[in-house]
């Protein structure tokens, strides 16, 4: 099974989780004021996970590694969850790109 996007509420606001096909969640959204643009975000993700230069390799206070995906104009896009290491973080990133490029989008809103 392929990878898909998960859209949905959130209160009054809209954002979107990339899940792997084990239904894993792999980049979590930023939160968007509309659905349209709630999907712009999504299409701006197929477009950029295939762009090296895209993704920030970071570490959290705790040592934690995680990545950001950005947009070409530098905006976050999303961002995934704590790792354990950097092998895992990477892993990550890898399945960003093999998901990313979906079309596939199951609407819960």
């Amino acid at each position: 099974m392929s990878g898909y996007y998960d859209l949905k509420r959130s209160g009054d606001q809209y954002m979107f989780n990339l899940k792997a096909g084990n239904n894993e969640v792999i980049l979590t959204s930023e939160r968007y004021t509309t659905k349209a643009s709630a999907q712009d975000g999504i299409a701006s993700v197929r477009q950029n996970s295939q762009v090296d230069a895209r993704y920030q390799l970071k570490t959290a206070s705790d040592g934690s590694p995680y990545f950001t995906l950005s947009a070409a104009n530098g905006q976050a896009i999303g961002r995934s969850e704590m790792y354990s290491s950097t092998a895992a973080r990477d892993k990550g990133v890898a399945s960003v790109k093999a998901n990313g490029p979906t079309t596939t989008v199951k609407d819960n809103t």
